[in-house]
């Protein structure tokens, strides 16, 4: 006697697509946009820049991206819901990388013919209401994939996957990746001590007093971690946005000259540039007292004056049209 296996297998396909759709009756997606701000306006792209630094100073944008990970939405009891990132060229696991410069270049503003690279991060919850908004700035030393442990700030950039593969957000193996990276251009190229110039001045955020190689399998430690976390009791991410800084970022700093180490600041703790930034980061560059051990960590746990909440720009229809 033959006995047909169709009907077993439409059978397991229906039983597969139920679970598959309760599955995701079970999750809601969320979409969290970021916007680069500068003097009051946001801004990207090529589009220039105003009042920037100490002396208030016009300005081109030049790089502009940063790593995020641990995004957590936060309920109206102070629970804390992991988000499960999408898996694309700009997220892994529960890491992304945001870009407010596009690959074009040129003049022009952030449109919609001219869209930066990427700047939101998208994922799904489980099914609640939430109120507020965790992440943290950076790339953690690894993450949970499927289970298993996978390196991530110090992975071969070679080799690892999209967005950890980019050469310019990353420093070597030991040190890891570039977490922040800002560079703008003056209206006059930037004069360093000894007499010579350059053209941009920098802001590269990463893990400093890294020790151990992690080519050859060996733990790498770093003594100054850099990463930082935002916390937002009140945030909805259907009207409102993370704003991003650059005005404040650049207040205290005299982005004409250079005194020393690094042009700008490369997260160099004897670098003269270094001290404005970080503080505006939220971070400690130095032990704020000797035996603090407290250098590399957040001044305020939760709180970086760089990043705040904004309303969400009115939403477009494909006709770029509010």
């Amino acid at each position: 006697m033959r006995i047909s296996v169709i009907p077993i297998v439409l059978a397991m396909a229906v039983f597969s697509a139920s679970v598959s759709q309760a599955a995701s009756a079970k999750q809601q997606p969320v979409a969290i946009n970021f916007a680069l701000m500068a003097d009051g306006r946001e801004v990207g792209c090529g589009a220039p820049l105003s009042n920037l630094g100490a002396d208030r100073l016009p300005g081109k944008l030049q790089e502009a991206r940063f790593y995020v990970y641990g995004f957590e939405m936060i309920d109206a009891k102070g629970a804390y819901t992991p988000v499960s990132l999408e898996q694309n060229d700009w997220q892994y696991a529960d890491v992304a990388l945001l870009d407010f410069k596009d690959a074009r270049g040129g003049s022009a503003a952030c449109s919609e013919s001219n869209p930066a690279k990427n700047t939101r991060v998208i994922g799904t919850v489980p099914r609640g209401a939430y109120v507020g908004l965790s992440f943290s700035v950076g790339a953690p030393v690894e993450s949970m994939v499927d289970g298993k442990a996978v390196s991530i700030n110090h992975s071969n950039v070679e080799t690892a996957p999209p967005p950890l593969d980019i050469a310019g957000m990353a420093w070597n193996w030991q040190a890891g990746r570039r977490f922040f990276t800002f560079e703008v251009y003056p209206p006059a190229p930037v004069v360093k001590t000894d007499g010579s110039k350059s053209r941009g001045w920098m802001v590269h955020l990463g893990s400093t007093g890294c020790k151990g190689n992690p080519a050859t399998g060996e733990i790498v430690s770093c003594a100054h971690g850099n990463r930082f976390a935002v916390v937002f009791d009140r945030f909805d991410p259907k009207t409102q946005q993370i704003d991003v800084d650059l005005t404040t970022l650049l207040a205290n700093s005299d982005i004409t000259v250079d005194k020393g180490g690094a042009v700008g600041c490369m997260s160099g703790l004897d670098d003269p540039e270094c001290p404005a930034v970080f503080k505006a980061l939220g971070l400690n560059l130095t032990d704020t007292a000797p035996g603090a051990n407290d250098a590399g960590k957040q001044t305020k746990s939760g709180v970086s004056p760089i990043f705040s909440v904004g309303a969400a720009a009115p939403a477009k229809d494909a006709r770029g049209k509010q």
